[in-house]
């Protein structure tokens, strides 16, 4: 099955995403000022990813009528693990 390049597009984008998210939580990303300083340079676009990657496969994956071999199930699979990481680790930090 030929993917398009927006489920590609998607799924490229959860990737990053959820790497983004495990350098944050795994590394000191401020312990270099260039790495800082590219931390805090993405934070905003990979915040808005983490929102609108999994809303966009959803409802691409439902225009393919559900299918398991779609790009954007795994999408939405990855973003909500992006997503989890992300609020267990903000939920550990109380």
């Amino acid at each position: 099955m030929k993917q398009s390049t927006l489920s590609r597009l998607t799924f490229y984008a959860s990737i990053l995403v959820l790497l983004y998210v495990i350098a944050g939580t795994l590394f000191d990303v401020y312990s270099y000022k260039f790495t800082g300083a590219v931390f805090e340079l993405l934070w905003l676009p990979v915040m808005i990813l983490l929102v609108a990657c999994p809303v966009l496969s959803l409802i691409y994956w439902f225009k393919e009528k559900f299918s398991l071999r779609s790009l954007y199930l795994y999408s939405f699979f990855i973003s909500l693990a992006a997503f989890a990481l992300l609020w267990f680790r903000m939920s550990s930090m109380e």
